[in-house]
This record gives C-alpha cells, structure tokens and sequence, in this order.
C-alpha cells in the first residue's frame, strides 16, 4: 500500500469515528427527547416511602455514581473551591441538564452588588407581547457551594417562553470561598436591581422569585427580607424541593442519612451546608432557616414542590405547613416517584415537565391575572 492510499485510508477512519460520536450523540438525543415528550404529571397520591423511584431516574443515578469524586461529602474547602470554578458545557452535559428553548434569547452581563458586580443570565422571549410581561428572578441550586447559571438554562428559559416572562437568573457568590450571608447579600441585591430596572429589561408587570433546592431557601429568604424592609414587591415564590431548616432534623432526613439516597446523599447535604455556615453561626437564624423566621405573615402566594425520594422532602411540607398558618395562600405538588433535583434532569425525569407545567400555571395566575 503506497503512502497516498494510506493516508487516505486514515482520513476515512477518523472521519467514519467522528460520523459514530455524532450518530451516539444524536441518538441519544431523540431517546432523551422521547422521554421528555412523554413526561406526564404523576397523579398517585400515595405516601412518598410506598412509591417506587422512576426506573430512569435509577439508571441516571447508577451512571452518575460511576463518576469519580461525584460526591462532595469528602472534599475539603479548597477541593470544593476548586471545582465549584470549573464550568461544564458541551453535548454530554447538554443531555443531563437540558437545551435551553427556542425562541427564548440569553444575554450575560454584570450588576452591582454591594460586594462587587454580580453575573446575571437575562431570557426574553424573541415573540412580540401584547400584555405587560411580568419579571421572575431566578437562583439555581447546587447547595451554595456549586452550580452555574448553565445548569438552569432549561429551567428558566421554560418559564421565558411558556409563561411570556423576563427571566432573570443570577449567579451569585459560592461558598467556602464566600460563606452565608454572601448569596443572600447578592441575591437581595439582585432583586432590588431588577425592581428598579424591570421597564429597561422589558418586563412591566409584577415580580415572582423561584428556586430550585439551595436556590429555593434563597428564594424564601429573599422574600422575608423584602417584607422586613418594605420591599420590592414580590407578588409570588416558587420554591422547589427548598432547604427551609438548616437547624433541625426532619423525618426524611433521617431516612435518607442511612445512605439509599439518590442523586444527592445525606452525607453530601451535611457537607454542603458545613460549607455555607461559618463556625459559630446560628442555624437557627432565618436567614439560613427560613422555616425558623418569627413571622410569615403577609408573605407571597407560594407554590412548594417537592419530591418522595428526597432527603428535604420534609423541608418543604413543614414550610407549607408555616405559611398556611400564617395564611399565606400556597399550593404543594407532591411528585413520589422523584428524587432531589429531578427538574435538572428533564430528558430523564418522566415528571420534570409535568413540574414546570405547574409552576408556569401557579406564575400565571399570580403574576399576571388581571393584567
């Protein structure tokens, strides 16, 4: 074979891998994309321990636990540092967390916070509106010590298109490297901005706030603090699957600290939160544990999702517990088969889009009824 035969004989083997990964890549795309169009809103309504979990969500968590140093209950402050500055993009990390919508566009810029400016992530629908579209400030999870605003691209631009909403996520300050109250400050900071500059973003209408997990317990904190100190407005809260008690030990804590847990572990929760909570700190002050503030009265219409195979399950049924005291009108959806974070899994998750259904549906009829 002469050398012209074999280099063309190379070209074609490179090129016949590449056509493989792209054929993987795809393939794995329409299975994804199948699953998703079959998501559908789980109506059993019994107790979370007698619903088996989703037999995807057992797949995902089997690969996931095949990833090396995937937990961070064994990582040190500077080990956690150092991966929570490590951004994650591509294909593959596309499949786990989801595409963002079409016809929703993203535009990045800084802020100013009181520590310094603060990355936001801004989703407007590319479709003209012919109602005032309201503005729902958004704070992904990843237990404050991780996450990124890529993580909530589906999520978010979710809300943008289907609810006809400037989205704004913000990227706040992570611990170790910046403890509790740094995420609160910004994430305050960034409602304040977004008050004061909703007409400039295209939003006209009224403010929600949403969460998922971590971002969840910022998104409770954040409106407790606005009614402290009489305002902005927040006229609705989505919290999903939220830590609202970082000072007690709840019946599905306890469950899940014996190791079955998915997708996140007890041992993970406790690492994350020794992280965030600086040494001598109260857990029972409110900001850390919302669940613990002295009043909820005259707090935002909220919806509490939360999930059957999940350590913080009990987290959020005690907060609707709170405010229902406090006559605060709020819904909770149940979803039993699921486990924590089963939103950021949407091709995976057969419930995730049933969930953001609901969480449009709650949206629309607080933040834009009567407009």
């Amino acid at each position: 074979m002469n050398q012209s035969s074999l280099s063309r004989n190379q070209t074609n083997r490179a090129s016949t891998r590449r056509i493989i990964k792209v054929g993987t890549l795809v393939l794995l795309g329409v299975v994804a994309y199948r699953h998703f169009r079959q998501s559908r809103q789980s109506a059993d309504v019994r107790t979370p321990s007698t619903v088996p979990l989703d037999s995807r969500i057992k797949a995902l968590d089997s690969l996931l636990k095949k990833a090396p140093g995937l937990s961070v209950a064994d990582l040190t402050a500077e080990e956690m540092i150092q991966r929570s500055g490590t951004s994650q993009s591509g294909p593959l990390f596309r499949l786990m967390t989801g595409w963002p919508r079409r016809g929703v566009r993203q535009e990045d810029r800084t802020i100013p916070g009181r520590a310094g400016a603060i990355p936001i992530r801004i989703y407007t629908p590319e479709r003209p509106s012919r109602a005032p579209r309201p503005l729902v400030l958004a704070f992904h999870g990843g237990g404050w010590a991780q996450g990124t605003l890529d993580m909530a691209d589906w999520m978010n631009s979710t809300v943008a298109a289907d609810l006809d909403a400037v989205v704004v996520s913000v990227d706040y300050r992570l611990a170790p490297a910046h403890p509790f109250p740094a995420a609160v400050e910004d994430s305050f900071d960034a409602l304040n901005w977004c008050a004061e500059n909703k007409s400039a973003l295209g939003a006209e209408g009224r403010i929600g706030v949403m969460g998922e997990s971590a971002g969840g317990n910022l998104a409770a904190v954040i409106c407790l603090l606005a009614k402290e100190q009489g305002g902005p407005a927040v006229h609705h809260q989505a919290l999903i699957y939220p830590a609202t008690d970082l000072a007690g030990e709840s019946e599905s804590r306890r469950k899940y600290a014996k190791g079955d847990q998915v997708i996140i572990t007890t041992a993970d929760i406790d690492a994350f939160e020794r992280f965030y909570i600086p040494e001598g700190t109260p857990r029972t002050d409110w900001r850390l544990s919302p669940l613990r503030a002295p009043s909820h009265r005259h707090l935002p219409p909220a919806l509490i999702l939360v999930a059957g195979h999940d350590a913080l399950h009990d987290d959020g049924v005690h907060y609707a517990e709170v405010l229902r005291a406090a006559q605060v009108p709020v819904a909770v959806e149940e979803y039993p088969a699921m486990p924590h974070a089963f939103i950021s899994f949407p091709y995976f998750s057969r419930d995730a889009g049933a969930a953001m259904k609901r969480v449009v549906a709650e949206q629309r009829k607080h933040l834009k009824a009567g407009l």
